[in-house]
């Protein structure tokens, strides 16, 4: 029997520990998943603006199988730096690829675009830094993690197609999915130019406004019906997240985790992987669960997990006020029942 649960979370899977870190100075943070002792890692890129780091090594045709930590961080290209501060922290903790002449933690790491989220009194400058990174890993544990306006969503926003003025709050969110002795975890931070949806029922949770604030306008229906709005510039958004089984997999097979995982972000983002986003999941096995894995089961946990992280970034996230104006969170238009579905 499968058991879904948007209260889970991706440290449900034996092995990992998450921490976030949200800047004081900004809305903006970022997120790691620790793996101390190691874990065969992937990736699958598809959006076409991504900003990473350490993603070749992830192909199955090269040496390295095993990351010890994924870092998801805000600050654009900026926020790149804090992973530095997660291979100082594994550093100081003997944790990393043995090389003989030290160990080199293997830190993957991707980000979002959220440089325009500026409330009053904040500095536009502050980015997570290495700093941050550090903090992060020094506040991770296997409870479960903070979800919303914290870590990597502190800052996200979604449904930008029609401009900023009309997109609603994003954030981070948590969900596992368990079937036999297989755990599928996923953390996920939702920064998406489109909409999103929960796909058990259509219900449209958060995207862009219409142009008196009154509704949701249904991004992909009003593109596909001609309208044309004020566009973000490419890479300003992103959906970037991390999913995880205690399966024993092979580089390859966890890429193939890391694919079926996009199928989540399709079921609940529309439109999703596009040119302006940079989506990018992450797989980590830790094979704790050492029995032959049923990879084609797995496949659909991964998606299922990852959309159910997706609908609670959006369900956790707050309202906030920045100095273009107020932007809403879904839980605030629940409230007023503003919430349509199609």
């Amino acid at each position: 029997m499968i058991v879904n649960s948007e209260h889970g979370s991706i440290v449900d899977v034996p092995g990992l520990q998450v921490g976030h870190f949200t800047l004081g100075e900004r809305l903006t943070g970022c997120s790691v998943v620790l793996a101390p002792d190691g874990a065969v890692g992937a990736v699958d890129v598809r959006g076409a603006a991504p900003g990473t780091r350490e993603t070749d090594l992830l192909d199955p045709a090269n040496l390295v199988d095993k990351v010890h930590a994924v870092l998801l961080s805000g600050g654009s290209a900026f926020g790149l730096d804090a992973a530095s501060g997660v291979v100082r922290w594994l550093e100081e903790h003997g944790i990393g690829f043995e090389t003989g002449y030290g160990r080199v933690p293997i830190v993957p790491a991707a980000v979002l675009f959220d440089l325009p989220v500026v409330r009053p009194g904040d500095d536009p400058k502050a980015r997570p830094q290495a700093q941050a990174g550090y903090a992060a890993c020094q506040a991770a544990s296997a409870a479960l993690p903070a979800a919303g306006n914290v870590g990597a969503g502190a800052g996200a926003c979604v449904g930008k197609l029609f401009g900023l003025d009309r997109c609603m709050k994003g954030g981070i969110g948590n969900a596992s999915v368990r079937v036999g002795p297989w755990v599928v975890g996923a953390l996920v931070a939702c920064n998406a130019v489109g909409d999103v949806i929960d796909p058990a029922n259509g219900q449209l949770l958060a995207g862009a406004r219409t142009a008196d604030g009154t509704g949701l306008l249904d991004s992909q229906r009003a593109l596909l019906a001609g309208e044309r709005g004020q566009r973000p510039l490419p890479g300003t958004n992103t959906t970037i997240g991390v999913v995880a089984t205690n399966a024993t997999l092979t580089k390859a097979q966890a890429k193939r985790l890391a694919m079926s995982a996009h199928d989540g972000l399709a079921r609940s983002i529309r439109p999703a992987h596009t040119p302006l986003d940079g989506d990018t999941l992450f797989a980590m096995a830790t094979g704790t669960e050492t029995s032959p894995a049923d990879l084609m089961l797995l496949t659909v946990m991964a998606a299922e997990a990852t959309a159910l992280a997706t609908l609670d970034a959006i369900r956790q996230a707050k309202s906030i006020e920045t100095t273009g104006g107020t932007v809403p969170a879904a839980s605030a238009w629940q409230r007023s029942d503003k919430i349509l579905h199609l």
